[in-house]
């Protein structure tokens, strides 16, 4: 009871709520352009098992916080730099994204033929994939709840939540995504930008999550308004109709002229 009765209690669940859902919407994105080298009928399946697993592995980090915390401590030093565990994974995440997102973009625009050729994976190296950025974007958000929130039961409820909020959005999120092709450019972009900057936290260089998210909320407002403006633009073109004409009170099609 004493969860209901804390503002201060209720305030951290929210502010921890909405820090993963944003962090999420990068899980989503990612899992909906993987999916989507899937056939149609696999889709749906794919982000509702990519997305439990993102779940069952953030909860997996919060029972042993001991050991995550453990993943800060340096393992060995290159170059003056030390290195830790956690450093490890997402310079590997980071690397891995930054090839993941060079990959789709390259297969984006080499043309329709080239990309239905490799338009459909196997649904079990989509989801190996999915899995590889589950663990690196769970570490990061469990990393960043128990830097936020002391209580275990507030970070477990958070991450809960937020997993449902994902789940329900994943679809419309995909489908949006798949159905604008500056959309999904504008998604790859984005993965791009984050893989950097896991690989320059990976390397103790700390980007404040606001030069990230920024202008990636920025760029969407934009989009957002060219999207707009097509669609006002599409529905101000003039319907050119068949020719008509009247027969019997009723506007008929034309018939066709005789060939000479």
């Amino acid at each position: 009871m004493e969860f209901l009765a804390s503002p201060e209690l209720w305030i951290a669940f929210a502010t921890l709520l909405l820090l993963e859902v944003v962090l999420g919407i990068d899980n989503i994105v990612f899992i909906s352009i993987l999916a989507g080298r899937l056939p149609e009928h696999q889709q749906a399946r794919a982000r509702t098992i990519g997305l439990s697993l993102a779940l069952v592995t953030r909860l997996i980090l919060l029972a042993s916080l001991s050991w995550v915390i453990g993943l800060t401590a340096p393992l060995f030093t290159v170059l003056g730099q030390e290195i830790s565990g956690r450093d490890l994974i997402l310079l590997l995440g980071g690397l891995f994204l930054l090839g993941k997102a060079t990959y789709e973009i390259h297969e984006h625009l080499e043309g329709e033929e080239h990309a239905k050729s490799g338009k459909v994976s196997s649904f079990g190296s989509v989801i190996a994939q999915i899995l590889v950025l589950d663990i690196v974007f769970s570490l990061d958000s469990v990393i960043t709840a128990v830097g936020m929130v002391d209580q275990l039961f507030i970070m477990v409820a958070a991450v809960v939540v937020a997993m449902v909020i994902m789940l329900l959005s994943a679809g419309a999120i995909s489908a949006f995504v798949n159905q604008h092709p500056t959309v999904k450019m504008l998604a790859l972009s984005f993965l791009l930008l984050i893989g950097a900057s896991l690989i320059a936290e990976g390397l103790d260089q700390h980007i404040p999550k606001g030069y990230v998210y920024g202008p990636i909320a920025f760029s969407v407002f934009v989009e957002f308004l060219n999207l707009r403006a097509r669609r006002k633009r599409a529905e101000a073109k003039p319907v050119h109709l068949h020719p008509t004409y009247v027969k019997n009170g009723q506007a008929e099609p034309e018939p066709a002229k005789p060939a000479d």
